[in-house]
Parts: structure tokens; sequence; C-alpha cells
């Protein structure tokens, strides 16, 4: 992990909590409970009804309230039994808490029973994407840039993302925005021919490092980052045509480098082989004359026209 991802890590507390899996009742045995539910519950409802009104209009007092403590029980204990039950869908996850503990996550799909009394708290476990807005901030050159980035991430511990952040969606989105500020601030636009890293020319060490660094400033949260992209990367528009000018000047440098080089190439090579061959006897002043005419119409940007000699060199 690099220096800023570390750092990073070192702003964000540690987690105080951890996932803890538990299955409740197993799929056969939840559908075995559900139907025995239906069957009581209606019963129970019938029943427990009749006992009321059996309890208000009898003679015995003391039966009926009996009958009525019976009857509430019979409606009651079933509705309970049926809360009991929760689907769990693939790609999600439940969190359970009894009377604010918490007592933990399931992750088993399907059909699942547990304490009737817990709290479950739905939490996708689906990977999502996380599109930051485009922000300016100043390079490490001081250089005024857009930027922007996507982030992919994925719920990995439940218990950390409901208990340590407040919302766990809007704390992944802060966080991404405040690393890629963090990494555009760290790090020139463009190295300039340096060997410098830069945001331009070095795609794949930055992207890298914004994962590392957004992944130490989650983790407490229970997310893990699995991959991070820069969307949008371009100059201010207060400077964006001076930047423009400038990268095509050093485009316009580096042609004209390649094009003399060339040149020269070809020069040597001509006159290489005119004096292998014995084509002609060139003198020094001859050689430095034919190397001129050379460079001069390898090298420039407009077509040369012949020119016929009467006379010779010194005449």
């Amino acid at each position: 992990m690099s220096t800023e991802s570390s750092e990073a890590a070192t702003r964000i507390p540690a987690a105080q909590i951890q996932e803890r899996p538990v299955n409740g009742v197993p799929g056969w045995a939840a559908l075995a409970l559900s139907l025995a539910v239906v069957l009581l519950l209606g019963p129970g409802a019938i029943a427990g009804g009749i006992l009321l009104v059996l309890a208000f209009s009898g003679p015995g007092r003391a039966g009926g309230v009996v009958l009525v403590v019976l009857g509430s029980l019979l409606v009651l204990g079933g509705a309970v039994t049926l809360f009991g039950l929760t689907a769990v869908a693939p790609g999600q996850a439940r969190v359970l808490s009894l009377f604010g503990r918490y007592t933990g996550t399931i992750r088993t799909t399907g059909l699942r029973w547990v304490n009737p009394f817990s709290r479950r708290r739905k939490i996708s476990t689906r990977i999502r994407n996380h599109e930051t807005t485009t922000v300016k901030v100043n390079d490490a050159d001081g250089n005024p840039i857009e930027i922007a980035a996507v982030v992919v991430w994925q719920v990995r511990d439940t218990a950390r993302a409901v208990y340590e952040v407040d919302s766990f969606v809007e704390f992944v989105g802060t966080q991404a925005e405040t690393a890629v500020r963090h990494i555009a601030t760290s790090y020139p636009y463009d190295n300039h021919g340096d060997a410098t890293l830069s945001l331009r020319e070095n795609a794949a060490e930055i992207t890298g490092r914004l994962s590392e660094e957004i992944a130490a400033r989650v983790a407490s949260a229970g997310v893990r980052i699995i991959e991070s992209r820069i969307t949008r990367l371009a100059y201010a528009p207060e400077i964006a045509h001076a930047m423009l000018r400038r990268q095509q000047a050093g485009a316009v440098v580096a042609a004209r480098q390649r094009i003399v080089e060339g040149a020269v190439g070809m020069v040597e090579l001509a006159l290489a082989r005119l004096e292998a061959q014995d084509i002609v006897a060139l003198d020094d002043e001859r050689k430095a004359a034919m190397v001129s005419n050379l460079l001069v119409v390898l090298c420039s940007e407009q077509s040369t026209q012949p020119v016929v000699n009467t006379g010779s060199l010194y005449h």
C-alpha cells in the first residue's frame, strides 16, 4: 500500500464491530414452520374469538377470565410465529439485532425463520458503481484541472456498514471524492518529459493508487473496493487554450527533431555511397554545399523547385 493510502488509513478510526454469520432455521424447517403457522393461525383466531365471546356471555366470571387469556394467547401466538418468517433474496443480507444488540447476519438465501422480536435490516451485497462529480482542483504544479472518477464497490461486512457509519452509501461517495481530490493534488497533469508520474501519462499507476486510498478510507465501513477509473481529466477552461498551444508546440518540436534526424541520416548515406562508388570527387567545400542543399530539401515543408546550374561551384 502506498504512503498516501497509509496516511488515509490512519485518519479513519478502526472498526469496533465485525460481521457474525447466522443461518436461522434451515429451509425445510422454515417451510414446515410456515405451513404450521398457516394451519394454526386461522383456527387459532377463530377459536380465540369464540372463547372471547363465551367469556363475556357465560355465567362464571373466573372461567371467563381463563377463556379470555387462552383466546388471546392463541391469536397472539399465531401472529408472532408468522412474524418470524423472513425471505432473503440473492445479493441481499439481513442484519439482525435484538433489543439494540447485534446478533448476526443472514446471507443464506431463501425463506428463513428467526427470532420474531429481532429487527431485520435489509442490506444489498450486490456490486455497485459510484461516479464522482467533476471537481476542479489544482494539480501538483498548481494548474487548475477538472477530474472525475467511477468507483466499483461492494459491501463486504454488513455489520460495519450498518453500525460503524450513519449511511454507508453516502460515506463511500464522500470518501471517494476526497480520495480523487487528494490524488489530483499529489501528481502533475503532465510530466513534460520528466521521469515523474503524471495523471495523463501514467493512468494505470494512478488508478491503482486511487483504488488503494479509497479502500483504506472505507475499510472501517465494511466496504470492498473492486476497481476505480478516472473518467474525466482535462485542464480547466481558463487555461485549456494556453495548455493546448503548449502541447502543440511540443508536438511540433518533436516532429522537427525527427525530421532533422532522418535528414542527417539520409545525407550521411548519400555521401557515403557517392564516395564508395567513386561517382564524383567532392572536396570539403562541395560536401558542405551538398549537405546544405539536401537538408533544405528534406526539412522544408514546401515542395522544392529544381534549378539548373549551368556554371560550377567556383564560377
